[in-house]
C-alpha cells in the first residue's frame, strides 16, 4: 500500500538529517550506558563513591532529557534543546574539572569524570557537537522564514 502524495513539507521525518540521526543515536546509547552503570554501582556498591555514582545517574538523566530536546529541535522546538546542551556541557566541565581537582570526592569514576574520559572523552565532545548542530538547525529555519516571506 502506498502512501497518497501530500504537499505538506512540514513532515518531521524528513527534516531529520544524518548528523540529527547521529545525534539522536549517540544520545540514546549514552542514556542507556550511563543509566545502566549509575543503576548497577547504586545497588551494588553505593557505600564505594556514592557521589560519582549519583552524579553518573544525573549523567543518564540529562542524557534522556538531552536525546527528547533535539529530537523537540528537528522540528523547530529550540529552546529547551538549548538549554538542556548547555547545562549538559556545563555538568561534563564541572564534574570533569572536579574529579581532576579532588581526586578524593570520586575514589571511583562517574561518567563525567576526568571529562569523560572512560568513553573516549565522547561526553566533552556530544554536547558541542550538538550546540553545533542546533546553531545549524536555527540558521536553517532563519533562512526557510525568510525564504517564505
Amino acid at each position: 500500500m502506498t502512501r497518497p502524495a501530500t504537499s505538506d513539507t512540514s513532515d518531521a521525518p524528513a527534516r531529520r538529517s544524518g548528523p540529527h540521526q547521529a545525534l539522536l543515536a549517540f544520545y540514546a546509547l549514552f542514556t542507556l550506558a550511563a543509566g545502566a552503570r549509575a543503576l548497577v554501582q547504586l545497588t551494588t556498591s553505593y557505600d564505594d563513591a556514592p557521589v560519582a555514582y549519583w552524579l553518573s545517574l544525573a549523567a543518564a538523566v540529562t542524557y534522556a532529557l538531552g536525546w527528547w530536546a533535539i529530537r523537540q529541535a528537528s522540528v523547530g522546538r529550540t529552546g529547551f534543546a538549548s538549554v538542556m546542551l548547555w547545562v549538559e556541557l556545563a555538568g561534563v566541565l564541572t564534574v570533569g574539572t572536579l574529579s581532576l581537582v579532588h581526586r578524593q570526592w570520586f575514589p571511583d569514576a562517574s561518567v563525567w569524570s576526568d571529562y569523560g574520559i572512560g568513553y573516549g572523552c565522547v561526553p566533552a565532545v556530544l554536547p558541542v557537537l550538538g550546540l553545533v548542530w542546533l546553531r545549524r538547525q536555527k540558521a536553517t529555519a532563519a533562512d526557510g522564514a525568510r525564504a517564505a516571506a
